[in-house]
């Protein structure tokens, strides 16, 4: 007569092995010296995006304001010609400004996310983590980058329908996406910076939309440099917006451009505006 069948036996360290051991026994060695500030950030980076999963709507209601530049102000003043662009239909001038811009209204009221945070106790949180506050500010940076990417292939796609002679170069694309992200990098960082400084959503919305129109229309986004009164000039060879929508008209149509001087001050700008930003991110969570 058979008996009952024996129980399975244990694995032993000898079966499991000396390295199956160690990973049961010894934590994850954890990242030091340079590796610790981009894996942070990427870190924050994702916390962000994850956010899209749960409320897709803001990706589809900021669609329509692009669309409509596009659809109805380019298609008329394409007709019209009022505005001298150099030879291209004005539709095609406008494309890589509206790509600026609607990145810009993405990113410039991205401060009212973090008091949103700081009043739910999040940013209190995130700031007792060893994470640097650099770190904290740059994944939320970054993130509207993505965010605005998303935002700029949809003004693409609409271009790319209108017959918008577009490049489809990879390259090129790929220096237009680092464009979009290093803009929307700065323009989110002067929102985070306003945030330290008013402290309120109130007063943050009220400031976001006084300067949002006023540097978009201090660009040369709807029009050449060229034709502007001579002190918007000077306000728009100071405003970030300007050397974006250069850098993209450069890239997307092969106009004349400065890339290298573009890129060097949106570089610039995504730093200082992450400095800025950082440093009064402890006034904020007071």
């Amino acid at each position: 007569m058979s008996g009952a069948p024996a129980a399975p036996r244990p694995a032993s360290a000898e079966e499991t092995g000396p390295g199956r051991l160690e990973l049961l026994l010894q934590p994850p060695r954890a990242r030091t010296g340079w590796r610790v500030l981009p894996a942070r950030v990427v870190a924050m980076c994702v916390v962000e995006l994850q956010k899209l999963r749960h409320d897709r709507t803001e990706l589809y209601t900021r669609a329509v304001q692009p669309a409509l530049w596009l659809l109805i102000f380019g298609e008329t003043f394409t007709r019209i010609k009022a505005i001298p662009t150099g030879g291209i239909p004005y539709i095609d001038f406008l494309a890589p400004g509206i790509i600026a811009q609607s990145a810009m209204f993405i990113a410039i009221f991205y401060g009212i996310m973090i008091i949103w945070e700081r009043d739910a106790g999040i940013l209190t949180k995130l700031l007792v983590t060893p994470t640097p506050r650099a770190a904290l500010i740059s994944g939320k940076a970054f993130a509207s980058g993505v965010k605005a990417l998303i935002q700029a292939v949809v003004v693409i796609v609409i271009a790319a329908a209108l017959g918008v002679g577009l490049t489809w170069n990879p390259l090129r694309l790929l220096g237009v996406a680092v464009v979009v992200v290093l803009g929307s990098a700065f323009f989110s960082c002067l929102s985070m910076t306003i945030a330290g400084i008013v402290l309120t959503r109130d007063r943050l919305m009220g400031i976001g939309q006084a300067i949002t129109m006023p540097l978009f229309f201090a660009s040369n986004a709807l029009y050449p440099v060229a034709i502007m009164p001579g002190w918007l000039q000077v306000v728009s060879k100071i405003n970030p917006l300007s050397y974006q929508v250069d850098a993209l008209r450069g890239l997307l149509l092969g106009t004349p451009s400065h890339l290298l001087l573009d890129f060097g001050v949106l570089l610039a700008a995504a730093v200082v505006g992450i400095a800025a930003a950082s440093s009064l991110l402890g006034r904020l969570a007071r």
